[in-house]
């Protein structure tokens, strides 16, 4: 592949194998259901491999030492892709040109391997926002039934394309929101809170309600008020996660998790999010007691 993606952690595994569970429970609950078209769109897709750098260990007295070494593996275009059964189409979004070329390989290799033919796998340099806010305003959705992954960069994912998504009522989410990102742009000290770290938040919330949900005026509090600096954020990672849950959970019919995500050093960074879009109960029935033991399990 053209393009080496070296990202992630144990997190990232994690976070790729538990969707990747859901999409093979997700195209096996389909297969006997011909009459809908099945779909995985991957709103940020990368290289749909990564490039993990596994550190040596020095060696020990009855132990040898190990050298450094580089693993490529599946990112979650990848895992998609080898899904069993397969899937009807694919979609992937990426804005990096590099990223785009190494899609590009990635859909070559499968088609000349006989797995898919050329027009079922589609790759959109395009930001993933506008092409989805699009895309639910479409009227063919009734016929499809999709999983999409939203793994940003950061807090690139807009409130309008969550609501489009949930337009669809045809799409099966996996949202990863980036909890400490939240937690860094939502300053201690609201005199800190300058306007682009409001429009970011208030964008991805759909709501500036959240400045009054986690801040509060401690002017009054000390020997000296006029020093305090006006009101602070109150709020801890835990009211932040849950405040994203109640926002999902008043535009989602259903909505499950989150699981919190921590980094190789137990620093908690991501909230993994299931979303259903279709209000129907038959579909509640079905996809959620399968992302329910997934999150509960941790796989």
């Amino acid at each position: 592949m053209s393009a080496d993606h070296y990202f992630g952690s144990g997190l990232t595994d994690l976070k790729l194998s538990m969707v990747g569970d859901y999409l093979r429970a997700f195209t096996t609950a389909l297969s006997n259901r011909p009459y809908f078209e099945r779909w995985y769109i991957d709103a940020f897709a990368g290289t749909g491999e990564r490039t993990v750098k596994l550190a040596g260990q020095d060696g020990g007295l009855f132990e040898a030492p190990i050298e450094e070494k580089v693993e490529r593996r599946r990112g979650s275009a990848r895992i998609a892709l080898d899904t069993e059964p397969r899937f009807s189409r694919l979609f992937f979004f990426e804005t990096k040109k590099r990223h785009v070329r190494a899609l590009e390989e990635l859909k070559a290799e499968y088609v000349g391997r006989g797995l898919y033919q050329p027009n079922q796998i589609t790759i959109l340099r395009e930001d993933a926002n506008a092409a989805l806010q699009r895309a639910g305003r479409w009227n063919g959705w009734r016929n499809v039934r999709a999983a999409m992954f939203l793994d940003p960069y950061g807090m690139g994912v807009d409130w309008a394309t969550l609501e489009a998504i949930q337009a669809t009522k045809a799409v099966d989410l996996w949202y990863l929101v980036s909890l400490s990102g939240l937690y860094r742009q939502a300053t201690r000290r609201v005199s800190k809170l300058d306007e682009k770290k409001r429009a970011a938040i208030t964008r991805m919330l759909g709501t500036d309600g959240w400045e009054q949900a986690w801040y509060e005026d401690t002017s009054t509090a000390g020997l000296f008020p006029e020093l305090s600096g006006g009101a602070e954020r109150t709020a801890d990672l835990n009211r932040i996660e849950s405040y994203v849950g109640r926002r999902l959970e008043a535009l989602f019919p259903t909505v499950l998790g989150p699981k919190r995500l921590h980094n190789d050093r137990g620093a908690p960074m991501f909230s993994l999010y299931f979303a259903i879009s279709n209000p129907a109960t038959s579909a509640r029935k079905v996809a959620a007691p399968i992302a329910r033991h997934i999150l509960g399990s941790g796989r």
